[in-house]
């Protein structure tokens, strides 16, 4: 009993969620505990009325009784009171020195009491001891520093009085309380035990439910939030939308969505870094963040595109002006630590109408922020009924060319590779043209892109292929063709399969040269070259077209198996009067003269333009001014002048 005790004395201080709980407790047993001790008071009071002096009968328990109710009606009037935890504490100590107090005082005021009754009033004065003590102890038992207290208090004089009494009845009742107590004290024990661990299981479930509310609102804002800028993403982006579209919809207003898009945005992480290009993703979102209305709102829908839902004021004049206010404010000079940075933004803006996906709104802005790149790039381009006729035409062309008997409306046209070294054309660039029976001619710039997009490419690459190997088996052997593979065939294993199959099926040496461009075979450089190495094993040659365009020429030249490359037309076009120009195009015919490989320039048109080209060392030209792109049926015709042309050259200087 005395280990147990000292256990209990020595035990830890409460949790504050334990000192809360016993607060909470005691506030509705407390208030009980009192009415039990006034009552049973008064009533040993009133028995002893005739028998012990008015102090003893009156004046003391009336004190006692009064200071009882007065801590009765505090406590009642406090029950449904929150306190905060320091307050429960104070209380909570208050009511354990408060409870010795009282044992101590009630106990003396039973022993003055005890002498001046018979044996049947001594007999109450002993009971009245016991049952008050135990009652006391019940209603404290959530703070067992308390019941403890209170049973001590008591226990302790009323064994050492009944049993120096000497009375074998009263010795017996001191041995009985003590055993009744000491059983008490183990089950108040135990069940202070399990309140402490059913108020920290709560607790742990509360915690537990908190923790989970938190993980919740953390994947919540992870699902709906950008990691890197912390607007919000594509998900919370199309969800608004929706939304916002039915709110429109049944209020019938319009809304607008717009997208805006930073220009050449991978160079700056190629030149600076993927940090640097993180703090202008985040500056840019915060200047567009800032800029936005109350009802606007700003989402990042991919590495360098952001969206806005405007559901304000939505006609053209407002949706220009804002073009020109958000693409202004991109603009603005970007200060990193490794220099200043400076860029544009395009951003296309379409609005509603009744009826309207959520998809189709954001399908005609991205529409918009086409036309902005292509015709106004650095500005906005608000989606019109222009646009929307254009749209119609391009899905109806898309239509016409999945359903387009390749095989006999796709033909070629050639263009002359010139020689001045020899003189003489020394290939043809086979060029694809679409001839559609509703549509007839469409250019290239437009099927092209298209086909690349749909995924018919690679069967227009086949169709040029097999006409370009039947037309040289009907050339001269010094001459070759070129054939243009898009990123979509290189990148390909079926393809290649498909081209090295049409190339076996045609006797005699391969005379193809097929040209990549640097965007092609930047996708994926390692499937680029295992694709090159399988064409050069059919004796196909490589070359590199648009060199000079791309981000990273010189490592593409220095990586890939190639045999040419040809320098596009931007470098040949300013190269008579322009000194910049001049030099890197000798530095390019240098760079080809000493690695071993040819090189072609692209888009000559004018004689300056040749002799300039000529006098820095060039040799193999392709452009207007040797000659356009011609049909099959005419390229006799060409060589035999050409050849015409080079026997009278001959005679004239012999």
């Amino acid at each position: 009993m005395i280990r147990r005790i000292f256990k209990i004395v020595s035990t830890p201080a409460e949790t504050p969620e334990l000192v809360l709980a016993q607060w909470r407790a005691l506030s509705g047993q407390v208030p009980l505990m009192y009415i039990m001790l006034v009552s049973n008071t008064l009533i040993v009071a009133w028995t002893h009325l005739a028998v012990a002096p008015v102090e003893l009968t009156l004046y003391i328990p009336g004190v006692l009784a009064t200071f009882c109710a007065v801590r009765m009606v505090l406590w009642w009037r406090g029950r449904h009171r929150v306190l905060d935890l320091d307050k429960a504490r104070i209380h909570l100590r208050a009511m354990i020195w408060i409870g010795a107090a009282l044992a101590i005082g009630f106990t003396a005021w039973s022993f003055a009491l005890f002498p001046y009754g018979d044996a049947y009033l001594q007999s109450q004065i002993a009971f009245y001891m016991g049952v008050t003590t135990i009652g006391c102890m019940f209603c404290l038992m959530h703070v067992r520093v308390a019941a403890l207290a209170v049973g001590l208090c008591v226990l302790g004089p009323f064994t050492v009085f009944f049993i120096g009494s000497g009375q074998e009845t009263l010795v017996a009742v001191a041995i009985n309380m003590i055993i009744v107590v000491a059983v008490l004290l183990m089950i108040l024990l135990g069940n202070s035990r399990d309140f402490a661990d059913l108020v920290a299981s709560r607790s742990a479930i509360v915690q537990r439910q908190l923790e989970t509310q938190r993980l919740g609102e953390e994947n919540h804002r992870l699902a709906t939030r950008d990691a890197l800028t912390g607007l919000p993403n594509r998900r919370s982006f199309d969800r608004h939308l929706s939304d916002a579209l039915l709110r429109a919809e049944a209020e019938g207003r319009e809304i607008a969505v717009a997208r805006i898009d930073l220009d050449r945005f991978k160079s700056i992480n190629q030149i600076f870094g993927q940090l640097a290009g993180d703090r202008v993703l985040v500056e840019a979102a915060r200047r567009l963040d800032s800029l936005r209305r109350p009802d606007t709102l700003v989402a990042r829908l991919e590495s360098n595109t952001f969206g806005l839902i405007f559901e304000g004021p939505v006609d053209r004049q407002t949706l220009a002006h804002a073009g020109d206010v958000l693409c202004g404010a991109m603009r603005l000079s970007f200060e990193q630590p490794g220099g200043v940075i400076h860029l544009t933004a395009s951003a296309g803006f379409a609005v509603s109408k009744l009826g309207d996906k959520a998809e189709c709104l954001f399908d005609r802005a991205d529409y918009a922020l086409s036309a902005a790149k292509r015709e106004a790039r650095g500005s906005a381009v608000v989606f019109s009924e222009v646009h929307a006729r254009e749209i119609n035409r391009v899905r109806h062309m898309e239509h016409l060319l999945h359903s387009a008997n390749l095989d006999d409306e796709i033909y070629v046209v050639l263009q002359p590779q010139y020689d001045v070294s020899l003189g003489a054309t020394t290939g043809f660039e086979v060029l694809a043209r679409w001839r559609s029976p509703e549509l007839g001619e469409v250019s290239p710039g437009d099927f092209i892109p298209m086909a690349e997009r749909t995924g018919r490419i690679s069967k227009i690459t086949q169709c040029v292929l097999r006409q370009a190997l039947a037309i040289s088996q009907i050339l001269p052997p010094s001459i070759r063709l070129s054939v243009n593979l898009s990123a979509n065939d290189i990148g390909s294993t079926t393809a290649i399969e498909q081209i090295v199959a049409l190339i076996d099926r045609k006797a005699g040496p391969c005379r193809i040269d097929f040209e990549i461009t640097e965007t092609a075979a930047m996708r994926d450089l390692q499937q680029a070259n295992q694709s090159l190495l399988t064409l050069l094993g059919l004796g196909a040659r490589i070359a590199l077209d648009d060199f000079g365009t791309g981000h990273s020429s010189l490592t593409h030249v220095q990586q890939l198996p190639l045999h040419r490359i040809k320098i596009d037309r931007s470098f040949v076009a300013e190269v008579p009067n322009d000194i910049a120009s001049r030099a890197i195009v000798k530095t390019m015919i240098d760079l080809c003269r000493n690695l071993g490989i040819s090189c072609v320039f692209e888009g000559i048109e004018t004689e300056e333009q040749l002799r300039t080209l000529v006098s820095l060392g060039g040799s193999v030209m392709q452009g207007y001014f040797f000659g356009r792109p011609m049909a099959v049926a005419e390229l006799d015709d060409y060589l035999r002048r050409e050849r015409s042309l080079s026997r009278l050259e001959g005679r004239s200087v012999g």
